[in-house]
């Protein structure tokens, strides 16, 4: 049986001359999200592989480059929760637009970078655009399906996002290959270009939000925009306090937090040290770069099939068990990026860790809406990306710093082992899986289970 998620049109509602507009259908909504999804993501693809080398190239050390990269996960940390409630209680397109906003912002400043300082304020703009982004998009693609679809899981959407997002950047990281050899514009580094591009599309991103995104939502009543918006901020610590306290409350929600926790980690390892590892093997930073362009494209491409096949197999496994495998395989491909002794196979590691990194995002975010409701679906998905960056942007210096004391291949052994160790805490989420299982086999006929309290 298909999943509820792919509903194409919504009931009929009574016709009146004073009723509100229409919610969108899933299926306009999906195609909006999708839509989205490509217009936010295409455009990282053209930095993604080269964003160290630009910083280098501008003058930086790798320690302070590194050091940029943390700016941005402290920034998310300080920042997640406060825009995740104000989200919640003001709506999930107006917080949406300021992230587009603060995207372009970002890189125009990385574009016009030149010094460690005006990189980190770079970072920090970034850091801004990301604990915006992280939870409007999603929650308001699911709060549209559920206004026509109550309860629905949402796992092939998100697998098919994710799909769209490992093309996206895929196709990004292709064409700045393309751009660094091209190299058009005489006296300007071959790394600039790119980053021109990409400001372009992400003013192209904020156009398209603006354009595609609508929603219906009550907003606070009363006074000008500007007091509608405070009120909506001073109700914020409620929204805050009531999203920790369900992560105090909720088993699976604590677990499904704990494992975001660990896997970030294991991420420092093929986001971070891949590059650094490839150039040891090598024995150049110049041929680990031109390496780097084509490995990331088939990086993408490859997290991209590995989404696909998270949406084939949660309805065959279910979710969580598939959340579980995602990671394990995640893990132990890490270690082996650390164990590998020639550069063919740290890429051929790195490409299946990579194809479990695409398996991993659509499963767990699957899990995370079961424990959400639409009064704290961007908080939950904030504090799970909260986690996320806050874990990054610490583990990022200590496993430098083991690096440094002992060997690369030691640090990136260390990463992955916490990442396998982490899978665990998804123990909460299997039971609830299972007894939701047999409740349902139960009843008599198909059902669909709602979101849990």
């Amino acid at each position: 049986m298909s999943s509820p998620d792919t509903t194409t049109s919504a009931p009929s509602a009574p016709s009146a001359a004073a009723a509100p507009p229409a919610p969108l259908t899933p299926e306009a909504a999906r195609r909006a999200f999708l839509t989205l999804t490509v217009t936010r993501w295409l455009p990282v693809g053209f930095v993604a592989g080269i964003l160290t080398l630009y910083q280098l190239d501008n003058g930086l050390s790798i320690a302070q480059a590194l050091t940029t990269t943390a700016v941005t996960g402290w920034v998310v940390l300080a920042l997640e929760l406060p825009t995740s409630g104000f989200a919640d209680i003001f709506g999930r397109r107006p917080v949406y637009v300021v992230s587009a906003i603060a995207n372009v912002a970002a890189a125009v400043a990385l574009l016009l970078a030149d010094s460690f300082w005006t990189f980190a304020l770079s970072s920090a703009l970034f850091g801004v655009f990301r604990a915006l982004d992280s939870g409007p998009l999603e929650a308001w693609f699911v709060d549209t399906v559920h206004a026509t679809t109550p309860g629905a899981d949402v796992d092939r959407t998100l697998a098919r996002q994710g799909t769209l997002l490992g093309i996206s950047m895929a196709l990004g990281s292709l064409a700045t290959g393309g751009l660094v050899l091209w190299a058009p514009m005489p006296g300007w580094s071959a790394l600039t270009l790119p980053v021109v591009v990409f400001v372009v599309l992400n003013a192209l991103h904020l156009l398209a939000t603006v354009v595609l995104m609508k929603e219906d939502r009550p907003h606070p009543t009363g006074g000008t925009a500007l007091h509608r918006a405070a009120r909506s901020a001073r109700e914020t610590p409620a929204v805050i306090r009531a999203g920790l306290g369900l992560v105090r409350r909720n088993r699976v929600l604590q677990g499904l937090v704990l494992v975001e926790a660990c896997w970030s980690v294991t991420m420092v390892v093929f986001e971070t040290f891949q590059p650094v590892r490839l150039s040891e093997l090598l024995g150049s930073t110049e041929e680990a770069g031109a390496w780097m362009g084509a490995v990331a494209a088939l990086g993408w491409g490859i997290f991209a099939l590995g989404a696909a096949l998270a949406g084939w197999a949660t309805p065959r496994w279910g979710v969580a068990r598939t959340a579980v495998v995602a990671r394990v395989l995640n893990s132990l491909g890490a270690i082996v990026m650390g164990l590998a002794l020639g550069p063919v196979a740290l890429v051929a590691a790195y490409l299946f860790t990579y194809a479990m990194h695409g398996s991993c995002g659509p499963s767990h975010s699957a899990l995370l809406h079961r424990e959400a409701t639409s009064a704290n679906r961007a908080t939950v998905l904030s504090l799970n990306s909260m986690t996320a960056f806050g874990a990054f942007a610490l583990a990022t210096p200590l496993l430098g710093l083991l690096a440094t004391a002992t060997t690369t291949p030691t640090a990136m052994v260390t990463g992955g082992a916490v990442g396998l160790a982490g899978a665990v805490f998804y123990r909460a989420a299997v039971r609830a899986e299972r007894q939701a299982g047999r409740q349902a086999g139960r009843q008599a006929g198909p059902v669909t289970a709602p979101p849990s309290p």
